[in-house]
């Protein structure tokens, strides 16, 4: 617009007052400034469009020069006639629409030239011209419920073709008025048309699941429309509810629409009036039920948000009807079960410790020195604690902490103690929505580990029973050591997040701005730092529950485990009773303790912690804001980010070695770095792999002022490093920040300072983009004797872009690759052969990645965070070929990064190898 708007008219010059009446105009307004309204020749018919909801927009684009398709218009007679008892006229502005064979009208407001209509006893007649829409079968008849008094009954309404003659009768008598019958504010009638059966009247039941989210309810106004083969309800507020509060989390609203019969459903169209981000609404599903045939149509949402700020920014949407709606209802129980295993699979990360609870026989799996198995065990039973191995997928190896020679193992459907390795060993872990697992033998798939009400072993036979126990708690040990970095969870996707006001939701995304770090005070009693903004603790004070805590004993938290799902509650030392808690729009506040979710989060470990030595107090003074790591130290992901290289996580400062006095622990090493001609002030970080892990990312820096990485200077660096076993290569890399960001690199030698080992890693690298081929990161292998103990390999990388529509990115695309032996760390794909990157059409981008032999490859992870919707990016696949190999390897991606998943955005996913060319 080039000028403010100040009213509205219709296209004959009626002036339009009000929200509603634009939402039901007949499909074109003009907007005027303050000018005297001008009629001309707008050709309304060409943007007729079928009643809609608030909030959709609908564009109508001309053919070029096509002739526009006439149509035959009709004149129609309108007589409506206002019940005679005492407040039955209305101060509303009154609408009809109506429905032919081929066609509906738009509404159409009537207008008169008196300004006083629908009074008590009146009879109102107005003449409309409607285009073709066949045989009339209804109408429908409404009102903007605006004025000081807009409730109405009306008592009948004829209808005249002034072209054919034909005449309807309908006799109404009905309110229509939020606060009389209903509360409905339009009604339907079907018209009687000889030779044709005439619809009845239908009250559908509208079943609305808000999702379980935290703040996933909304206040604001929703509209609904139900699309049959035989038209549509037009758009219905919402209104009443069988609830007392309508669309709370996690509820089911009922509601109740009375339309003319629809045929079979096909689609439904809801949305809502809140607007900006924040006010949104998280959708379910929604059920209709059509009484008279007793038909159910599900139409499955699968749990998006309608909001401005988040998912896609739509605030309506289009549902269609699922044809078999047990088999929907089955799909949708899959997504369920796979989404509660992408939150849960960070349990079983190798070399975690973990323990199974079985709620039915209130104990915990033990594997007894003989071979036996049973579920009876205690918390602290040295039988029932068990070690990750082994993790493919969801498929593991379990084996006894306590007798590393054993494993549980399913045998003949039985579950026993077997040696380790055996292919009855390997389980398949499959979770279920209610957060227990299912233990099932990859071997035979179908029998699965159950006992019986005692605690024994329970024979195949008893595993179809309901009540038998088979679904299993996991637990992992050790989460909430000292300073460990945790995400507590509020639900599949949502974590406890500290916001900038001070004041903590259970609504925040499970990423970076979520994570708390464990300060443990002592057994059982823990506090929370915010890892995003050190020295603000989360704390119960003066009734409130916030994250603006000092360290105080105001942010003392015991914390009670939850034996039923594995989640844990924190309640305040200072004032016990209260617990953490969650409002339903997901705002903390303390709350006494019930088993209620409110109270409920389920912990996931980013990094874990280390035991406290003796003596030492684990309050951390003002000064503290570094995250050490120890030998018994390890680093995992977030449960929507596992596997995947953390070059997000925050890395170690690292004080360079100041004193020959500093004791020698087995876990300290030296890292010895020289310079060749050209130095670098950018920021360098290492990292270190064994063949039992990796240790990293380690920043390489200090604390005093002299200078790192000059021309010929060798720097040295004390580091701990966890336990990782025979050490086979490390990666080095800088950032490229600074004025002089490119590095000579010539070579680095690691000594371990209590048995004085020496490994060494020759370079003689340069780690700079200049030229354009160039690359900021190196990998080293050790040298023994001369040589390398695996050699280099330089790694093919073609990336095919999809042909679909915008398929194309300008954003950086990273890919990190995995094998037998570790992993590459992520890498951006900078220099391609083409001359611009990621472009539409299957066009193949070749990259190269130097690395360490990785073995056989397994996976490749992508990475690409675009900065808007525009730059999305469809990746159609990725191989990888290396030289010595004359196969390559394929893995198939087939979608948009970024994508949507639980009204999360992800930018990276994981591609398994699919096979070999």
């Amino acid at each position: 617009m080039q000028c403010p708007v100040v009213k509205l008219y219709s296209t004959d010059g009626r002036r339009v007052s009000s929200l509603q009446a634009v939402v039901l105009s007949s499909g074109a307004v003009v907007a005027a400034g303050r000018e005297p309204f001008k009629p001309g020749n707008y050709g309304i018919q060409k943007y007729l469009l079928p009643a809609r909801l608030p909030g959709i927009s609908r564009r109508v684009h001309p053919k070029g020069n096509v002739r526009p398709e006439r149509r035959k218009s009709d004149n129609w007679k309108v007589s409506i006639i206002t019940s005679d008892f005492p407040n039955s006229g209305t101060s509303s502005q009154i609408y009809i629409i109506l429905y032919g064979q081929h066609r509906s009208s738009s509404p159409i407001y009537l207008y008169g030239t008196d300004e006083a209509q629908f009074q008590d006893g009146h009879e109102d007649v107005f003449t409309i011209t409607v285009g073709d829409t066949g045989t009339l079968f209804k109408i429908r008849i409404g009102h903007t419920n605006s004025g000081c008094s807009p409730s109405w009954h009306c008592k009948e309404i004829q209808l005249q073709n002034l072209n054919s003659g034909i005449q309807f009768y309908i006799p109404v008598q009905r309110w229509l008025a939020r606060d009389q019958e209903d509360g409905e504010i339009c009604r339907e009638f079907p018209l009687l048309n000889k030779g044709h059966p005439i619809l009845p009247v239908t009250i559908y039941e509208v079943y609305v699941a808000t999702g379980e989210l935290w703040n996933a309810g909304t206040t604001a106004n929703v509209y609904i429309s139900v699309h049959g083969e035989k038209g549509d309800t037009g758009s219905r507020l919402l209104f009443r509810s069988e609830s007392a509060f309508k669309f709370l989390k996690g509820q089911t609203d009922t509601f109740f629409l009375e339309a003319v019969h629809l045929g079979d459903l096909y689609k439904i169209v809801i949305g809502h009036d809140g607007l900006g981000p924040g006010n949104g609404w998280f959708l379910d599903d929604v059920m209709v039920k059509d009484p008279s045939t007793n038909r159910k149509y599900a139409f499955f949402c699968h749990s998006r948000w309608l909001d401005q700020g988040k998912d896609d920014s739509k605030i309506v949407r289009e549902l269609y009807a699922t044809d078999d709606s047990v088999f929907s209802a089955r799909e949708k129980l899959e997504l369920k079960r796979k989404e509660t295993w992408t939150a849960e699979r960070w349990k079983f990360t190798e070399g975690n410790t973990i323990q199974f609870y079985n709620s039915l026989t209130g104990g915990f799996v033990r594997l007894h020195p003989d071979g036996t198995v049973d579920a009876v065990g205690k918390k602290k039973d040295k039988y029932g604690l068990f070690d990750v191995i082994f993790n493919k997928r969801n498929i593991c190896i379990f084996q006894s902490h306590e007798m590393r020679h054993l494993s549980l193992a399913l045998d003949n459907g039985s579950v026993t103690g077997m040696a380790t390795g055996e292919a009855a060993t390997e389980l398949r872990v499959l979770y279920q929505p209610n957060r227990c697992a299912l233990l099932e033998s990859a071997l035979v798939p179908g029998h699965t580990v159950i006992f019986n009400h005692h605690g024994g072993i329970a024979d195949e036979l008893s595993a179809g029973y309901p009540d038998i126990p088979k679904e299993f708690v996991i637990f992992v040990k050790g989460v909430f050591l000292n300073s460990a970095v945790v995400l507590l969870a509020t639900s599949l996707c949502q974590a406890l997040c500290l916001q900038p006001d001070g004041s903590c939701t259970g609504a925040g995304t499970q990423s970076e701005s979520s994570y708390w770090k464990v300060h443990k005070i002592s057994s059982g009693i823990c506090m929370f730092e915010s890892v995003k903004n050190a020295q603000k603790y989360l704390r119960i004070k003066d009734g409130r529950c916030d994250g603006t805590g000092t360290g105080d004993t105001a942010c003392h938290f015991k914390i009670k485990k939850n034996l039923e799902n594995a989640s844990v509650s924190l309640e305040s030392v200072e004032s016990p009773g209260l617990f953490v808690g969650l409002q339903s729009d997901g705002l903390a506040k303390p709350m006494i303790y019930t088993k209620d979710e409110n109270v409920c989060f389920y912990p996931q470990v980013i990094q874990f912690g280390r035991e406290n030595p003796p003596g030492m107090s684990a309050i951390p003074s003002q000064g503290e804001g570094k995250i050490h790591e120890s030998k018994n130290q390890k680093t995992l992901p977030p449960a929507s980010e596992v596997q995947r290289p953390l070059l997000s996580s925050t890395p170690k400062e690292i004080s360079r070695s100041q004193s020959s006095e500093t004791p020698q622990l087995e876990d300290k090493w030296k890292v010895s770095v020289l310079t060749g001609n050209t130095g670098t002030q950018a920021n360098v970080t290492l990292w270190v792999y064994g063949d039992e892990g990796v240790s990293g990312p380690v920043r390489l820096s200090k604390d005093s002022p002299e200078q790192l990485f000059l021309p010929r200077q060798e720097d040295e660096f004390q580091v701990e490093l966890r336990s990782i076993g025979k050490i086979y290569k490390i990666r080095i890399e800088h950032d490229g920040t600074s004025e002089q960001p490119e590095w000579n690199l010539q070579k680095v030698t690691l000594q371990h300072l209590k048995s004085k080992k020496i490994l060494d890693f020759a370079a003689n690298v340069w780690l700079s983009r200049i030229p354009a081929e160039g690359d900021l990161v190196c990998e080293l292998p050790v040298v023994k004797g001369g040589q390398a103990v695996f050699p280099l390999v330089r790694y093919q990388i073609d990336v095919y872009t999809g042909q679909l529509k915008q398929a194309e990115t300008e954003s950086e695309v990273f890919l990190c690759l995995y094998g037998e032996r570790g992993d590459s760390g992520l890498r951006l794909l900078y220099k391609s052969n083409m001359p611009i990157k990621f472009q539409r059409g299957q066009q193949i981008d070749k990259f190269q990645i130097e690395a360490v032999s990785l073995g056989k490859l397994q996976k490749v992870l992508l990475r690409c965070e675009a900065s808007d919707r525009a730059q999305h990016w469809y990746c159609e696949k990725v191989t990888v070929s290396e030289p010595s190999v004359s196969s390559e390897s394929v893995f198939v991606c087939e979608r948009w990064l970024p994508f949507m998943s639980q009204g999360i955005i992800h930018s990276e996913i994981e591609l398994y190898l699919q096979g070999e060319n």
